[in-house]
């Protein structure tokens, strides 16, 4: 027979149970505003009703969202994907290709170079933006689309993430059987390694993907062509104006909104790819 709980059991369980519902309700709520408050006008945010549906006018706001300056949200709203999209893509395949490299090559100074790495992992993003304008100013770059791809194509924590996958995923019998077959190195990495490793290139893609999605700081630096903006910096300008214009104030919570569904899509999406990674060794 089971022992009795005792009441300090008991009171564990429910402190932990209390904590973890307080967090999910802290996590949502932003969430439900944001749900609520994109289907009132600017007359219904200003009084302070955001989490009523009464005046719903989703169908409106989204109107005056396509319509504004000539549709320019939605036009942000491409860019961002090609931002996130292009710049998420091949970081990873830099990433893994790095992280691959430094688990299965031996050469001089691999240790020290990788603590370079890491290194790099506890430099914030926003003390490189100044020096990486000046090397794109030089380059004469400045107020392109590639002023945001080039600075996000090296994300030192998916280096280090990719090596930790690759000395889990790909064992070096594979790799030397492959070898043994007559495959090249360049093929051996595309053919064998890139496919055993994919659990960890979805998961620094859609590390990178969130990250360059929400990057403000570098293309207010970069940018100035409005037409080049992402939405992060798009919406900015928006709330700018709210204070002098609250008509405003619709369009930037309807569009934030919009803007957290790539977010779900990827991950939603790709979630297949996180289980294979948590099930991969399970199986002989």
């Amino acid at each position: 027979m089971s022992k009795p709980r005792t009441p300090s059991v008991w009171l564990s369980k429910a402190a932990v149970n209390g904590a973890l519902v307080l967090a999910v309700v802290y996590m949502l709520f932003p969430l439900v505003w944001l749900l609520t408050a994109a289907t009132k006008d600017a007359g219904g945010l200003l009084a302070g009703n955001a989490f009523s549906f009464e005046g719903f006018d989703l169908g409106g706001n989204l109107s005056r969202l396509a319509e504004y300056n000539d549709g320019i949200y939605f036009h942000w709203y491409l860019n961002s994907l090609l931002y996130a999209g292009v710049g998420a893509l091949a970081c990873s395949l830099v990433s893994v290709a790095a992280g691959y490299a430094f688990d299965k090559y031996d050469f001089p100074g691999k240790e020290k170079l990788f603590g370079v790495v890491l290194l790099g992992v506890l430099v914030p993003t926003t003390a490189l933006a100044l020096p990486m304008y000046l090397l794109a100013s030089e380059a004469g770059i400045v107020n392109t689309y590639w002023a945001v791809i080039l600075p996000v194509l090296v994300n030192p924590f998916g280096v280090y993430l990719a090596r930790v996958f690759s000395a889990g995923y790909i064992p070096d019998e594979a790799l030397e059987a492959a070898r043994i077959d007559g495959a090249g190195e360049l093929r051996t990495f595309w053919s064998i390694g890139l496919r055993m490793v994919m659990p960890g290139f979805v998961t620094v893609f859609l590390f990178q993907f969130t990250a360059i999605w929400n990057n403000f700081f570098l293309p207010l630096v970069m940018l100035s062509d409005q037409k080049l903006f992402p939405l992060s910096l798009g919406l900015y300008s928006w709330n700018s104006n709210a204070h002098a214009e609250p008509d405003f104030y619709p369009l930037v919570v309807t569009g934030s909104l919009l803007a957290v569904v790539p977010l779900v899509v990827a991950f939603v999406s790709l979630q297949r790819h996180w289980k294979a990674g948590l099930t991969a060794g399970s199986v002989k």
